[in-house]
């Protein structure tokens, strides 16, 4: 099947047999890149020690921030892709493809360099004491080395999928994790590089996968592909990008300023332990909340195209499939987090005391997980049809204006385990916010 008649089939195809087509490839991607996050924090914590797992929680909000400035170019621009092929507008999709290689480099470099040359404060802010500072600090050297290839990665993988093309890029995201898998053996087992074997493993499995997504878009056959004269910036092509684009990214810078409100709270109640005990929390609830993701990475092509041709009814159907499948995936992670959490505790770490704090971390974190998938669907939708300043209220609303709040109060009532409440008390609050928002989506059905 050409690649204009498989876009053109996001109007036609039943809206069930789409989501399944585009969302299973994004969710198996989804799902190989969280077992990877799983098995690279593994082979830390078994290898290296829990001082490393610890280091590595210090550098989730530099990858939450580096995620923010790829979110703004890579979601921004595919969403808008999707929408100018809804159109019709082929050219204009065509060089936004040009756009969105020229900024991910731009964006890319300057935050590599102005990182690289404030780390150690910057590491220090984020939580780092004098235990776990080395080990962020060789993880993160490597991983802004290469942060344009990171970035340019991301940004071609949610273009494929706008493009029509959702099991290539999961072959490019399942090719990243097998690679990662295999280099963290060699690395960090075999050879004993350490953390910054991880890290290595994860720039050299980013670089071929980019390669080949290049290779792909180097076909003038495809619908969209690389060609002279779509690179140079336009103003009107780069204020859509990033005004779609600001939503995820804001998103994403909230998740960076959280997390370190999060790790400084935990070595201020609980110490360095305490940071490992949420590295692996986290890990385990994230597994689940990128199995969403992909679901609202299937979602959104097919939401894009149908808003801009005004085809509300299909729009509407897309979005009901998206949320009861993100419901059923949210229950199943919060049935394994609280009848498993010592077994998942376990693939981490062999240190007793880290394994009952992750235990008692994961139940606390993932407890009202049912109602994340609905507001996290609810959010992303508000995302794809260009309703820019209702995402980014939806997107802010949980980790500003509920959760970093929430990380101020309980720990002053209960300590250690106040930190831990704030996570689902604040989804709480996010999910009633986000069920208040159907009223809109209502007025967008009758347009």
């Amino acid at each position: 099947m050409d690649n204009k008649k498989a876009t053109l089939e996001l109007g036609t195809k039943p809206v069930g047999r789409l989501l399944v087509q585009y969302a299973v490839p994004a969710m198996i991607a989804m799902t190989a890149s969280s077992l990877y996050n799983i098995i690279d924090r593994a082979f830390i914590g078994q290898v290296v020690g829990p001082e490393a797992i610890a280091g590595l929680g210090v550098t989730f909000p530099f990858m939450n921030l580096s995620a923010a400035f790829g979110a703004a170019v890579g979601v921004g621009s595919s969403t808008s892709i999707s929408v100018k092929l809804g159109q019709k507008d082929y050219r204009t999709a065509q060089q936004l493809l040009g756009n969105t290689v020229t900024l991910n480099l731009i964006i890319g470099m300057a935050f590599a360099v102005v990182c690289l040359l404030f780390l150690n404060p910057i590491l220090r802010f984020f939580g780092a004491s004098d235990q776990t500072l080395p080990y962020a600090r060789e993880f993160m050297e490597v991983i802004l080395c290469g942060n344009v290839i990171t970035h340019m990665y991301f940004g071609m993988n949610a273009v494929l999928r706008a493009a029509s093309k959702p099991r290539h890029a999961m072959y490019a995201t399942i090719f990243t994790v097998a690679m990662n898998i295999l280099l963290d053996v060699v690395f960090i087992w075999w050879w004993g590089w350490g953390i910054r074997g991880a890290a290595f493993a994860t720039l050299i499995s980013q670089t071929l996968a980019m390669t080949w997504q290049m290779w792909l878009f180097s076909n003038k056959k495809e619908l969209l592909h690389l060609q002279r004269g779509i690179y140079r910036l336009k103003s009107t092509l780069v204020k859509n990008i990033i005004g779609i684009g600001i939503s995820p990214f804001l998103m994403n810078a909230c998740a960076c300023i959280i997390v370190i409100f999060m790790n400084n709270q935990f070595v201020r109640y609980g110490g360095d332990m305490a940071v490992g005990a949420y590295s692996i929390a986290n890990s385990i609830g994230m597994m689940f909340v990128m199995f969403v993701m992909g679901v609202n990475q299937g979602m959104q092509p097919i939401a894009g195209y149908n808003y801009g041709a005004r085809q509300n009814d299909r729009l509407m159907r897309v979005l009901k499939l998206s949320i009861i499948a993100a419901t059923g995936i949210m229950t199943l992670g919060w049935l394994i987090a609280m009848f498993l959490p010592y077994s998942c505790a376990r693939l981490f770490t062999t240190d007793g005391t880290l394994i009952s704090m992750a235990a008692d971390g994961i139940r606390i974190n993932m407890l009202l997980f049912p109602l994340i998938g609905f507001q996290m669907v609810i959010t992303n939708f508000f995302q794809c049809i260009g309703k820019v300043k209702i995402s980014i209220f939806l997107s802010l609303s949980r980790q500003l204006l509920f959760l970093l709040p929430m990380l101020l109060l309980l720990p002053m009532i209960w300590g250690l385990k106040g930190v831990w409440a704030a996570l689902p008390t604040s989804d709480l609050i996010s999910a009633v916010v986000a069920f208040a928002m159907i009223g809109k989506i209502r007025e967008i059905k009758k347009r």
